[in-house]
């Protein structure tokens, strides 16, 4: 790889962001590819934790992921950033700081979504236990014209891989996988 590169995973909480990051991390690994994840849950436990859920924190917090995503890619290093990161300005700035840029929609229904929560936060949001829970009572901006959008919920992990992957092959961004050779 000649130039680095920042796939920018967006879509609700339980949309697939964190699953589809980490296959994706382990086949651009197994093709040589510098590759570095950065992930809301991981990140919030250092660099960002002193920050909470306000609108101005989670802009700090996306400000912060794109300044190490910005050191990243302009060094030759692919960027997986999933983040639910929920404001477009947020994103799009994002674009134009970081080498590359490719925004990934993971538009997940929120139904699935909610179904998928292991740690029951729809419910609560849903019940008003919970506050400023993205998608329920605070926005999502959905992104208007993402260069990939996957659909969790009718896809495979690997159909969903296979479609960020066939991007960046096709825009050059990592080396094209060698075809598997059958021995007769």
């Amino acid at each position: 790889m000649t130039q680095g590169f920042t796939l920018w995973l967006t879509g609700l909480s339980g949309a697939g962001k964190t699953t589809i990051a980490v296959e994706l991390e382990r086949e651009l690994q197994a093709r040589g590819v510098l590759v570095e994840r950065l992930d809301g849950d991981t990140v919030r436990q250092g660099l960002t934790r002193d920050l909470g859920f306000s609108k101005a924190d989670r802009d700090k917090n996306i400000e912060r992921v794109t300044f190490v995503a910005k050191l990243l890619s302009r060094n030759r290093v692919g960027v997986i950033a999933s983040f639910i990161s929920p404001y477009r300005e947020a994103r799009d700035n994002a674009r134009r700081e970081t080498t590359n840029f490719i925004e990934v929609h993971v538009a997940t229904p929120i139904e699935t979504c909610a179904a998928r929560d292991v740690k029951g936060l729809y419910a609560k949001a849903f019940a008003g236990e919970l506050k400023d829970f993205t998608g329920v009572d605070d926005p999502y901006e959905a992104p208007l014209n993402a260069e990939i959008t996957l659909h969790t919920e009718n896809e495979t992990l690997q159909e969903s891989v296979q479609t960020v992957l066939d991007y960046l092959e096709a825009h050059n961004l990592i080396p094209v996988a060698e075809a598997a050779v059958s021995g007769d």
